[in-house]
């Protein structure tokens, strides 16, 4: 069975890059009918904060991407330490204990000689007296796997072939020396036990794939597909991550976003198909294929999601927004009207407020001087009310008869004496909804 994840740290709220590697792996796994699994990477007991494990499923769920289960790595401690000593019996975990400015004068020194900067495994030729004088001296040292120097290669599900020479990589550090565990470890014993089948991730984490292979094959694990998606940049190609905290998707969701805009999005964003925004879940899912997205760094602009969240909620009836045109302050009676009107002509469902205050306030009207005239004879042919769909079309006809005014000089002087403005809905739609806020009041 087709099994994916989504493993965020709760160190922060989750941002468009985070959901790009969520998605990815959920519609995987939802069009093989496979599992999904949430797992929290909460193994750094400083940063990791629950306030943030509840934002992250807020943001999953206010998106539709239900997982099938939950799970959190600080209640698996025993299985990485389980694997841990399993490494050391193999010879393939060893104990060192550079300080942060050693290992920096030993890369200096490695690229002044035109070396590659890899950890030199000097650990490796510590006497056991000498690791207890040092561990005397520093306290417990770090612990890093023992890389096979040969080449690592697996097919890439976005980058194609890879293959990466192991004596380029240092020695990767799996548990830190206060013995916090750290995700290169956790991750792989969790892919294995959890029988996780496909990967999905940023390109920023193919070195740690490549030394990840080796520590799955060193306990005895059968590797996921790997597949490396491309990094988002800004719109003009300029480095997004110093911009990722105002695109939390909570971010999003305040400035009015909707799900299946930001879905639709993300779901093509840097694949070979065009961007086409979507009714429904199933039809992202019947669509999607790995295969189709490129390596090449992928322009992320967030104000494409706005003509995205104008265009799903034209295609909404009343039922789906129903909460939010109350909240505008529309009365019952009148909505799915004023909806009818409003939906064509807002951006985000916090313009209806603006369009509910216009329908029941009026607004100041903009007549030109030459129009007063004009203006004055038309309200004096208004019918009397109720008005209804045809009010408009039957005022307008009789104003053109009496006054010869037509086309752009008939309309469009009387859309701004009743509305203040120079274009809206259809006035046939929102007249009606003039006339009665104003036969309420």
């Amino acid at each position: 069975m087709t099994t994916t994840r989504f493993a965020p740290s709760p160190t922060g709220y989750i941002h468009v890059g985070n959901l790009r590697t969520a998605l990815m792996n959920y519609l995987i796994a939802r069009k093989a009918g496979g599992t999904f699994i949430l797992r929290i990477d909460d193994t750094d007991p400083e940063r990791s904060k629950e306030e943030y494990v509840d934002a992250i499923k807020q943001d999953m769920e206010w998106l539709g991407l239900h997982w099938d289960r939950i799970e959190r790595q600080s209640d698996r401690l025993d299985r990485y330490a389980e694997a841990a000593d399993k490494l050391r019996e193999m010879g393939r975990f060893y104990e060192a204990f550079e300080s942060p400015t050693e290992l920096d004068l030993k890369r200096k020194k490695q690229l002044n000689m035109g070396r590659p900067p890899v950890y030199d495994r000097a650990a490796l030729n510590l006497s056991d007296a000498e690791k207890e004088a040092l561990r005397a001296e520093r306290g417990n040292g770090v612990w890093r796997f023992k890389l096979n120097h040969e080449r690592i290669e697996w097919n890439d599900g976005i980058l194609g072939d890879i293959s990466i020479d192991a004596a380029s990589v240092s020695d990767p550090v799996l548990i830190r020396g206060d013995g916090q565990v750290l995700y290169t470890i956790a991750s792989v014993v969790d892919d294995t036990e959890m029988g996780v089948t496909n990967v999905v991730r940023g390109s920023d984490h193919v070195t740690n794939t490549a030394t990840q292979i080796q520590i799955i094959d060193a306990l005895g694990g059968t590797c996921p597909h790997f597949a490396h998606h491309s990094l988002l940049t800004g719109p003009q190609g300029e480095a997004l991550s110093k911009r990722l905290g105002t695109l939390a998707l909570r971010d999003l969701r305040e400035q009015g976003v909707q799900p299946m805009a930001l879905l639709s999005l993300m779901a093509r964003l840097g694949s070979s198909d065009p961007v086409e925004l979507r009714a429904e879940m199933s039809e992202l899912i019947e669509g999607f294929d790995i295969n189709r997205f490129g390596a090449a760094p992928t322009k992320f602009d967030v104000q494409d999601l706005f003509p995205l969240t104008a265009k799903h909620l034209q295609s909404l009836p009343l039922t789906e927004v129903a909460d939010a045109v109350a909240e505008a302050g529309v009365p019952a009676d009148l909505a799915e009207p004023f909806w009818i009107m409003a939906r064509e002509n807002i951006t985000t469902l916090s313009d209806l407020k603006g369009w509910w205050e216009l329908c029941r306030d009026g607004a100041e009207p903009l007549i030109a001087d030459e129009d007063r005239e004009f203006i004055a004879e038309a309200v004096a042919l208004l019918p009397e009310g109720p008005f209804d769909a045809n009010t408009w079309g039957t005022w307008t006809k009789a104003v053109k008869e009496t006054t010869g005014r037509k086309g752009k000089g008939l309309f469009m002087p009387l859309r701004k004496a009743l509305t203040g403005m120079e274009r809206g809905p259809e006035m046939a739609t929102l007249l009606p909804l003039l006339q009665v806020i104003r036969a309420r009041g």
